[in-house]
């Protein structure tokens, strides 16, 4: 037993000045070692973060109406007014909803709506090839069983 506490003790012991170096000369690479960890996280983090909200403020800055917009909860309208700190949509003929400024997510490009557009054409599209092919074979299941 007194073997081990005489091994922490060694272990716990500062290490000799063999170099002639002082507390400050340990400090330094530490202190080396935060300020380039800092740095690393001001540029992978911090700063990305500040840019983005600049452009977030400045996009609901500039909303006005006629504006095709998205909101954060996907709901996508069309500005009808914009207030202090709230933006009517329209998202349909009779449907007008009140949002917070904030709650905007970003403005759609005319490029952006044309190519949803297509999309959703395409998918229509498809459904309907896939029904008018089930509606086929069921006729003709229908046939083969009158004809028995």
């Amino acid at each position: 037993m007194n073997e081990i506490n005489q091994a922490f003790q060694l272990l716990m012991a500062p290490p000799p000045n063999a170099a002639g170096g002082d507390a400050a000369s340990q400090l330094l690479p530490t202190l080396l070692t935060f300020g380039a960890v800092f740095l690393i996280f001001y540029f992978l983090i911090i700063r990305p973060q500040n840019k983005k909200q600049k452009e977030q403020k400045k996009m609901l800055d500039q909303l006005k109406k006629g504006d095709k917009v998205q909101t954060i909860g996907g709901i996508r309208g069309v500005i009808f007014s914009v207030k202090q700190d709230t933006v009517v949509l329209k998202v349909d003929d009779n449907a007008k909803i009140e949002f917070s400024r904030g709650s905007i997510s970003g403005v759609l490009d005319a490029k952006e709506e044309k190519k949803d557009e297509k999309d959703s054409a395409k998918d229509d599209t498809k459904a309907e090839g896939k029904k008018s092919s089930k509606n086929a074979k069921n006729k003709d299941e229908v046939q083969a069983e009158s004809a028995e």
